[in-house]
């Protein structure tokens, strides 16, 4: 089975693993002709930890980053108030790992290129045109290519969304917005530190060296911010934060070092799928990073259709049917319980304790994909 996948980010590239790990062959295009990623970091939780083990490249992970075993959730205030383990689903390795994304990003391209998937950029899709038999695409770079599957990883805005499921919903604002920036590891720091509140605020470890700081804001209008004095915007919206979050405040003073993304969402209710089209991740359930599960979410997409694809090699149909079963239902509540608690932040909802939201996210992911 030749297979071609859009989108060269976290889950493309598991994807890329994942299929090729079953014996197809891959081709990866990427539209980013520089392939880049901003330079903060993510959290790795232990579904991940175990479905990365599974594709055996759990030691470069824990090599590029740094594994932690338990979550405290902080009062406004800066209280501590809990402190509890996160459950271990690979044995033998921590529950959770920190890791800077750029190191993220190339182990999974080294293994993807290693694993033996053709990897081109600065491409994109100018057509394709699918028949009983499979999909003739037509790439901007001039080359043609006829494949069995094409599978859409191709994030939040896919194009591959919106020309084959035109029906699908776009993303919607969810009234907040998420800024990051990378510090020098605070002593102590050995755990993902988690603040309440109605603005909410967060430390990760993400190597001996380093860690990020991720907080949530509410930002009505949805701002575009200019790349000039955003650190000093980043710092204004933490005057009212925990006197320990203050004091790093001081430190956010490259305009080039802060990450501002406003937080949308959707999930696509209807078909994954069209005839032998698929969607994975951001591209069809996307969500707002309040449980650390998006990237978690598209890693076991990429597992779960590599195996049901092997599975029903001679059904596609079958293979899709399976693989949107399988992950309908936990894609949907991790998306579902996202953004109550965003909603909750914004005073448009209840408001969510961290605590109960992240023991039920650990409950559910917990279980097997």
């Amino acid at each position: 089975m030749k297979i071609l996948v859009i989108g060269g980010g976290i889950g493309g590239l598991t994807a890329a693993i994942a299929l090729r790990r079953k014996g197809f062959a891959v081709d990866v295009i990427e539209k980013d002709p520089d392939w880049s990623v901003y330079g903060v970091g993510i959290i790795q939780q232990a579904n991940v930890v175990r479905a990365v083990a599974g594709l055996g490249i759990l030691d470069d992970y824990l090599d590029a980053g740094v594994g932690f075993d338990a979550v405290e959730i902080y009062k406004p205030d800066g209280e501590r108030v809990a402190r509890f383990p996160t459950p271990k689903l690979a044995e033998g390795y921590p529950s959770n790992l920190g890791i800077g994304r750029p190191q993220l990003h190339k182990v999974l391209g080294d293994n993807a290129m290693k694993a033996g998937a053709k990897i081109r950029l600065g491409v994109i899709v100018e057509t394709m045109n699918q028949d009983d038999d499979g999909v003739h695409v037509e790439f901007s770079d001039g080359f043609e290519g006829r494949y069995d599957v094409v599978v859409g990883a191709d994030g939040l805005y896919s194009q591959t969304r919106r020309t084959e499921f035109p029906e699908a919903k776009e993303p919607e604002f969810t009234g907040q917005s998420v800024w990051r920036y990378n510090f020098a590891r605070a002593e102590g720091l050995d755990c993902l530190q988690a603040y309440e509140g109605p603005m909410g605020v967060g430390l990760v470890p993400l190597s001996k060296e380093l860690m990020y700081m991720y907080v949530t804001t509410p930002e009505p209008g949805n701002p575009r911010y200019e790349r000039e004095g955003l650190a000093q915007k980043m710092r204004a919206k933490l005057e009212q934060a925990a006197p320990q979050i203050r004091m790093l405040a001081d430190q956010i003073t490259d305009d080039e070092g802060v990450v501002y993304k406003p937080l949308e969402w959707h999930f696509v209710e209807g078909p994954w799928h069209k005839g032998r089209i698929v969607l994975i991740g951001d591209a069809v359930h996307g969500t707002t990073p309040h449980l650390g599960q998006g990237a978690g979410m598209a890693i076991e997409d990429s597992v779960v259709l590599a195996e049901e694809l092997a599975s029903h090699p001679e059904d596609i149909e079958a293979a899709f049917a399976a693989y949107r079963a399988r992950r309908y239902d936990r894609c949907k509540a991790i998306v579902d319980m996202s953004v109550s608690i965003c909603m909750g932040q914004l005073g448009k909802g209840p408001l969510v304790n961290n605590a109960a939201a992240t023991q039920q996210m650990f409950e559910l992911t917990a279980q097997p994909i």
